[in-house]
């Protein structure tokens, strides 16, 4: 053990009292960072994963045509010249061709999986209730790529769906007592613009969106045109992907060369991205006051043992000590502050963690869950203790800076008159 560290824990220990409060501060403010970090990431990324299994990384929809405005220059003769300039990108709704565009869709490496999907608004009738609803017409192979759907089914079996051509599987709260009370096995009638077909309920899935679960009513693709009358065509195609993450550079890259538009996950649900990044950020800010606070107390404890210790200081820079070595002591006891606050915090940051997962909490509205979740990531941890090193730190240089300046001559004189 060096010098200057022996000497900066025996003026550690000559605070022992107030150093205690100030660890005790830092190791609450690590943990609770984590917590909080864990907490609001975790379901940050529950949301991410009902998205991408509901409705999936891209959806590639309606068909871009460039329009474009003539205008006339001047030429040397008499006789001038037309320019044709494109003047803006016309979005045609649907897609005319979906076999064609989920072929050019595949030659894609970062795409793994298309399927193509039919939407039309229809009227839902049982024995017992009404609803309205939005009809999903695809094959159920494919949509079983690009999605979350046998992971998601609450009651009934999927593969009586997958037996019934006029099979349908329902969001929860569309089947619910609320809406239109139905149950698997049950038959309903949905009508369309005139058209009314007799579908039996296979299964009933929940999402958890509850924009999904009380309107989404799933069908096979032939009836679902039969029903709402587009014999052919798609409203769009719904991909995955290898790495959601880069939906948006994807999307933007292929859009132009396949001649659709392209929507990532990220641009459709922005709202609710930024939401869950400003809950994080301004979690991150409140659980680091308790580190600021803390650290506030250190520098007062560190300010008052300069003045308390003077005279020992004044002592130890006439025994041959340099500043940089009254410095370094006083630098050692923040650095010893903060190795025992990080790893107490982490400890205990961990000990939350796994404590608020287990417990029981019901969320419907914007993700299904039964209990907390949580997101365990080392960057968590690394970002508390970044912020721990930061805020001790400088609370801590500059009673050092102030003890280095003490001249031990004026002390001495000081003392002995």
């Amino acid at each position: 053990m060096s010098t200057n560290l022996a000497i900066a824990l025996r003026f550690l220990l000559f605070k022992k009292r107030a150093m205690l409060m100030t660890l005790s501060g830092i190791v609450f403010g690590v943990a609770f960072f984590v917590l909080t970090q864990a907490q609001t990431s975790g379901f940050e990324e529950l949301f991410i994963k009902t998205i991408l299994g509901s409705d999936g990384a891209l959806r590639v929809a309606d068909r871009r045509q460039p329009t474009f405005a003539s205008t006339e220059i001047a030429a040397s003769g008499d006789a001038g010249a037309t320019l044709q300039i494109e003047n803006y990108v016309k979005h045609i709704e649907g897609v005319d061709y979906p076999d064609t565009l989920r072929e050019r869709l595949r030659a894609f490496p970062e795409i793994t999986a298309t399927a193509e999907v039919l939407r039309g608004n229809a009227r839902l009738e049982s024995a017992r209730a009404s609803a309205d609803a939005q009809v999903f017409g695809m094959r159920l192979r494919d949509f079983r790529a690009v999605s979350n759907i046998e992971g998601q089914i609450i009651a009934g079996d999927l593969a009586d769906f997958e037996r019934d051509p006029q099979g349908l599987i329902l969001g929860s709260e569309l089947a619910g007592p609320k809406r239109a009370a139905v149950k698997p096995g049950d038959v309903v009638v949905l009508n369309c613009a005139g058209t009314a077909q007799r579908f039996t309920v296979s299964c009933v899935f929940e999402t958890g969106v509850g924009d999904i679960d009380k309107v989404r009513a799933i069908a096979h693709l032939g009836a679902a045109r039969s029903l709402l009358k587009k014999p052919f065509g798609a409203t769009y195609i719904q991909a995955s992907m290898r790495d959601p993450a880069l939906a948006e550079p994807v999307a933007e890259r292929v859009g132009p060369i396949v001649g659709h538009h392209i929507a990532p996950w990220q641009r459709r649900e922005r709202v609710w991205l930024t939401v869950f990044t400003a809950l994080r950020l301004s979690s991150a800010v409140t659980v680091s006051s308790i580190i600021i606070v803390s650290a506030l107390g250190m520098f007062n404890t560190l300010a008052m043992l300069v003045i308390e210790k003077t005279r020992e200081i004044a002592i130890l820079r006439s025994f041959g000590f340099t500043r940089g070595d009254v410095t370094r002591i006083f630098l050692w006891l923040g650095f010893t502050v903060i190795v025992l606050g990080s790893l107490l915090g982490c400890a205990a940051g961990a000990l939350l963690t796994w404590g608020a997962e287990n417990v029981p909490l019901r969320i419907r509205g914007v993700f299904s869950t039964e209990h907390f979740v949580v997101n365990w990531s080392a960057s968590h941890y690394l970002a508390a203790v970044a912020t721990a090193v930061v805020v001790v730190s400088v609370a801590s240089y500059f009673p050092a800076r102030r003890a280095a300046r003490i001249e031990p001559g004026e002390i001495i004189r000081g003392a002995s008159s």
